[in-house]
């Protein structure tokens, strides 16, 4: 990246809006501007306060002044400004062709189409934005429920950042102490005893310890889980895909074997974005299209991190009920009891026999009944209980779960060499590693192919 140019490219989705934006960046930003802009007042772009939005016209010099749109131009000066540079935003009226026959211009005039990310990552490198934040953005964008996007603000906001540069000062601090006893043996200064640079490694390491397990459940709301429905055949299976959906998805029939194929769905159950996966009922059956739909099921069990197992109140549990119980027992399973508004034949003291530490939710799936007490079981089997947004940073990144888990290894070998009495200077190497680790998560010590990597994966606007 040429990071003295001027960058330019379409900020706002493609398609047509009432408005699409035009995004300029760089030194060379109101000057370009000034080239292509005509407002019917006789203002320079180059004269205009920042933060503020004049009326005009985006025109072609090279063309006889061609009025290429009319728009609204917005000027931000430096350092007040999304990169810390210069910024003028052509704000077009939306649709392809005008926003590009803009872009065409200014690109024209002296600027350049910006890479992917490449705004956000001149915030980044002008220091008006952390690693950590400058990927709160993408994650923002990208957020699937309203609970990655609470999450997602409020890393943006530092939240994340300041935990873990607070772990950091803890830590440095510690190095300095060890640090010094290294430089002046000799003098008599009143350096921290062992058992002081244990306790306060070991306090770093419960915080750490504390954030890392928050990774997985953060994962798994911003990227989600697979959910298997499975059961035999006429069970309620699409009837529940529907139900969970509202809407009809799935063909419902009484005749077993309606479904041959998976039905794949998503949803937002609890602030998690879920696939739901509706299969084929599970039996033995001669028909080879339906052969191959149960054996497509059963491989969608291995890969779902939830099944949802529907068995019929109003049928004694057969062999397929039993095997699919057995499988129970070791997975992360919800049982569910269908049809219990007709005589019931097989109740849930039933099922638990099989499974007792499994949950049981009791439904009547035609008529909504037991649909919210699946919703909440679902969300709690998946998160552990209810998460609560607000009181510590959550961890959903894979790259700041790697390196807050390299820092924590470094802290082991630490707190162990501490342990062992070993000599001042190993003791520091190790606390190097994990002050590089919390480096890593806000950019401090990430190399330039890591970031041109991360970049790489905005959109070109961002």
């Amino acid at each position: 990246m040429k990071f003295h140019d001027t960058i330019a490219a379409i900020a706002t989705a493609q398609g047509e809006a009432g408005i699409g934006i035009v995004r300029v960046s760089g030194a060379l930003a109101r000057t370009i501007a000034a080239e292509v802009f005509r407002s019917p007042r006789g203002v320079s772009p180059t004269q205009l306060p920042t933060h503020t939005l004049t009326y005009g016209h985006v025109v072609d010099a090279t063309a006889s002044d061609e009025i290429i749109d009319e728009v609204l131009l917005g000027v931000m000066h430096a350092p007040r400004t999304y990169t810390g540079e210069d910024i003028v935003e052509f704000n077009c009226h939306g649709g392809t062709i005008p926003l590009t026959a803009v872009l065409d211009v200014v690109v024209k005039n002296g600027a350049r189409i910006a890479d992917p990310g490449e705004f956000t990552k001149r915030a980044f490198l002008n220091g008006r934005l952390d690693l950590a934040q400058a990927e709160a953005v993408a994650e923002l964008i990208a957020s699937k429920t309203d609970l990655s996007r609470k999450i997602a603000v409020e890393a943006l906001a530092g939240k994340l950042s300041d935990t873990v540069n607070g772990l950091n000062d803890r830590l440095a601090a510690l190095l300095a102490e060890i640090e010094a006893s290294i430089d002046f043996p000799e003098e008599d200064l009143d350096f921290m005893k062992v058992e002081t640079q244990l306790e306060a490694a070991r306090a770093v390491q419960t915080d750490l310890t504390a954030l890392l397990e928050t990774a997985a459940e953060g994962r798994l709301i911003t990227e989600g889980a697979n959910v298997a429905i499975l059961g035999k055949p006429n069970v309620g299976k699409s009837s529940l895909l529907n139900a969970l959906l509202g809407t009809t998805r799935a063909i419902v029939t009484d005749i077993p074997g309606t479904t041959r194929d998976t039905i794949e769905e998503m949803i937002n159950i609890g602030g998690i974005p879920l696939k739901l996966i509706d299969t084929a009922g599970i039996r033995h059956t001669d028909d080879i299209v339906e052969q191959q739909g149960v054996e497509r099921s059963k491989a969608i069990q291995d890969r779902a991190e939830l099944h949802l197992m529907m068995f019929d109140a109003s049928q004694p549990l057969n062999d397929a009920d039993l095997e699919l119980l057995k499988t129970a027992q070791s997975s992360k399973a919800i049982l569910i009891l269908n049809k219990m508004d007709l005589p019931v034949v097989s109740s849930p003291t039933a099922l638990l026999a099989h499974c007792p530490k499994k949950r049981v939710v009791e439904t009547v799936i035609s008529e909504g009944k037991g649909l919210d007490k699946l919703k909440a079981t679902i969300s709690e089997e998946l998160l552990g209980g209810e998460l609560i947004i607000g009181e510590s940073p959550i961890v959903t990144n894979a790259r700041h779960q790697e390196a807050l888990r390299r820092a924590n290894e470094g802290l082991d070998y630490a707190i162990e060499s501490l342990e062992n009495g070993m000599p001042p200077a190993l003791i520091a190497v190790d606390l190097r590693i994990s002050l590089d680790g919390f480096g890593d998560v806000v950019g401090k010590t990430t190399t330039e192919d890591i970031l041109d990597r991360i970049f790489s994966q905005f959109c070109v606007g961002k």
